[in-house]
């Protein structure tokens, strides 16, 4: 088991896609912000020290950053080997590079089906001892190849060495989803099945898949985000309060959520792909890789059992945006007589493009008329301040931290769950691109929900408390309710 803080760091597919838009920036962060004072060695197939400098300023500076200081730092620290990952003179030439580092941080910014060779490389090498590794997702391809992968890795590395990262759990909105869970008395009488209708996680993306169609006509939405980002999210919204402060006791309690969840069946899946995606270049002519999900989970604990769980997600629809709503059962009678019956209450967590916890409720309308309306109470993180997910997540991999990271218990239950579904064993829908997905979609729904679509938030007027500078109430959608303090940041779709 390594105990020590890592003594260099190693990254796999220096000159790729991932080190340019998040790695470099990363390190760039560590450097200015942690004094991150290792050797930093980038390896590749083609280049050479100095390209790989240049990219780095490249990098940095897409990524808006301007302390020269700490630039010049990074690229000084920069060293290169060049070489295949299935030649293990690239490796031993990489011990060579290493020189008195005995503690190095591996990260493998490359194709998952390149894991296994690496990760026996840097064994035959002496590159693996005393080291740790960061393995990219998706891990695996389904559940046989993780399971295959966590066994090859484990010929190489111990478990505590092993850092399965998923930025996702690294981002600050996902962590207030654990804190607000458990911080506020207020929410364990009602966050059971006894009071919840339901729970949906939505994550649209308004892009296409662009450049990356050779890798998505590979992955697909269940791969790329449904196994890993929302099962993880899934997890943190219905697991049981840890039974400890330590790392493991947060990762015990997502783990049992994942094994509870019931294998999704064709029947409750629907798949969609747009209109167009076969003509992106690096996709198949015809590809039944889909770029739509919607799932419904059934998560069988004595907490949830019987409530749905919702997924969807996919390119090309109409925002770009990551929500969850967690809709509350209604009143058993109408006091009031409406003729409407009103919209449930609900919990709104909003985790991207803004930082935001809602709640959604019923308030009289002014007048002698016994009326509601929907309300929102509105309360809004400020964003800038938090360290960015690959920052916070490479540094804790270095002090051996792995409160964030997946492991291999989990993601194999996590694969468990989509399993059956992967790849073309259910019908495809094309949809258009700007839509919500297709029709289908729909059909994953029961007990007559609604999927609740997100939109982008409109600048909203707050009125600002001393003790509390980001609370704000807002009135209902579309419309200012009189006396609401700011306009909704949400559109009438919403309940």
């Amino acid at each position: 088991m390594v105990a020590e803080r890592s003594d260099a760091f190693v990254f796999f597919g220096a000159t790729g896609d991932l080190a340019f838009k998040q790695i470099f920036p990363a390190l760039l962060g560590l450097i200015r912000d942690d004094g991150f004072d290792v050797p930093i060695i980038g390896v590749a197939r083609s280049g050479d020290l100095e390209s790989l400098q240049e990219r780095a300023r490249q990098s940095v500076a897409a990524a808006g950053a301007v302390d020269s200081g700490a630039i010049e730092t990074l690229t000084s620290r920069l060293r290169y080997v060049k070489g295949s990952d299935d030649d293990v003179e690239t490796f031993h030439a990489l011990r060579r590079e290493l020189g008195a580092s005995q503690h190095p941080l591996h990260y493998l910014a490359i194709p998952p089906a390149l894991f296994a060779e690496v990760v026996t490389n840097l064994a035959a090498s002496g590159c693996a001892a005393g080291a740790r590794v960061i393995l990219e997702k998706p891990f695996g391809r389904d559940l046989a190849s993780a399971i295959a992968l966590n066994a090859t890795v484990h010929e190489v590395f111990d478990e505590p060495a092993i850092f399965r990262i998923d930025h996702y759990l690294g981002k600050e909105p996902v962590q207030n989803l654990l804190y607000f869970r458990f911080a506020n008395s207020f929410n364990e009488p009602l966050w059971n099945r006894d009071h919840v209708a339901s729970v949906q996680v939505n994550m649209p993306e308004a892009f296409d898949v662009a450049d990356r169609g050779a890798f998505y006509d590979r992955a697909g939405a269940i791969r790329d985000v449904v196994q890993n980002h929302l099962l993880q999210v899934v997890s943190l919204l219905a697991m049981e309060a840890p039974s400890g402060t330590t790392p493991e006791a947060v990762r015990n309690e997502q783990f049992k959520v994942l094994d509870s969840i019931r294998a999704v069946t064709p029947k409750d899946v629907v798949r969609g792909q747009y209109r167009g995606y076969r003509s992106v270049n690096g996709v198949a002519p015809d590809s039944t890789v889909e770029t739509f999900a919607a799932l419904r989970l059934h998560v069988d604990t004595w907490r949830w059992g019987g409530v749905p769980f919702y997924i969807r997600t996919g390119k090309s629809l109409p925002v770009t945006a990551t929500e969850v709503l967690v809709e509350m059962k209604p009143p058993p009678q109408s006091v009031f007589g409406e003729a409407e019956p009103p919209d449930a209450d609900y919990f709104r967590f909003r985790l991207a493009p803004d930082m935001s916890i809602s709640l959604g409720g019923r308030a009289k309308k002014p007048g002698e008329a016994m009326v509601g309306e929907s309300v929102e109470l509105y309360a809004s993180h400020e964003s800038g301040t938090e360290r960015p997910p690959y920052q916070r997540l490479i540094g804790d991999a270095a002090k051996g931290d792995q409160s964030l990271f997946g492991r291999e218990d989990a993601v194999e239950a996590a694969w468990r769950v989509v399993d059956g579904i992967l790849d073309d064993r259910t019908p495809l829908h094309e949809y258009e691109p700007g839509t919500w997905g297709p029709d289908a979609a729909a059909a994953v729904l029961a007990h007559g929900d609604r999927w609740h679509d997100p939109a982008v938030p409109a600048p909203a007027a707050t009125v600002t408390a001393p003790e509390a500078p980001t609370a704000a109430v807002t009135a209902p959608a579309v419309q200012a309710a009189p006396g609401a303090l700011g306009a909704a940041p949400t559109p009438a779709a919403v309940p």
